[in-house]
């Protein structure tokens, strides 16, 4: 599918730094990652408009507890976005720059953004039982999951035996550093803000956003079966 080539491709900017730090300096931080985001926007709704597109073949049918799994996962996945994206991080992807102390969503997993999306992605596969979804989806769980892997791999090349201290703080598997006691439980003003723009854009989609976006009411299906 073209529509999810480009995306991919799209995508591996970041994930290359010596083809994101060319961009950076010539565009500068803030207009790389505004042209960023948008161009990855347009792209996410054009795979989104080809998926759509796709001829309709059942897998397993629709049931009310598949609706709850995407109710109880899409926050939290895009709070965790959010919160990526608005903290400080000197291992993941963020809208931040420069130094000081890593934000405290940090303290909870390394690349945020990524398990959000993660998140985001796997909670959609249940009540979305078709084949053109199940592409879609798993497309984006199994793209993000590599991602992940090769950050975490290029991560432990960069820091070298630095490594070990340098994300003593912290954990690739979501509060796994907070269960050891290697780090502290906190919250300060970006998970805050990530936290009430995850409810507003939540209770919008439930008050009738999902179905303009997606022609798609997650209510009714909630209470079905």
């Amino acid at each position: 599918m073209a529509a999810f080539t480009v995306f991919v491709g799209l995508h591996s900017v970041p994930a290359t730094p010596s083809v994101r730090a060319r961009l950076v300096s010539r565009l500068g931080h803030g207009t790389y990652i505004a042209l960023y985001s948008a161009v990855s926007l347009l792209a996410l709704t054009w795979l989104f408009y080809a998926a759509f597109n796709l001829d309709y073949v059942e897998l397993w049918a629709p049931a009310a507890w598949q609706g709850w799994v995407t109710f109880a996962t899409a926050p939290l996945g895009l709070f965790f976005v959010l919160a990526g994206l608005l903290s400080r991080n000197p291992f993941s992807t963020t809208a931040r720059r420069g130094g000081g102390k890593p934000g405290a969503i940090v303290a909870i997993t390394r690349p945020p953004v990524l398990w959000g999306f993660l998140i985001w992605s796997l909670g959609h596969i249940p009540p979305n039982g078709d084949l053109r979804s199940l592409v879609l989806f798993g497309g984006f769980t199994v793209f993000t999951a590599g991602s992940m892997a090769m950050a975490e791999k290029r991560g432990r090349q960069r820091a070298g035996i630095d490594w070990r201290r340098r994300a003593q703080g912290t954990s690739l598997v979501p509060f796994a550093a907070l269960g050891k006691g290697n780090a502290s439980l906190r919250v300060d003003s970006p998970m805050l803000l990530a936290l009430a723009v995850d409810v507003v854009v939540f209770t919008w989609l439930l008050a009738g956003g999902h179905a303009a976006l997606f022609g798609v009411d997650p209510i009714p299906f909630l209470k079905s079966g």
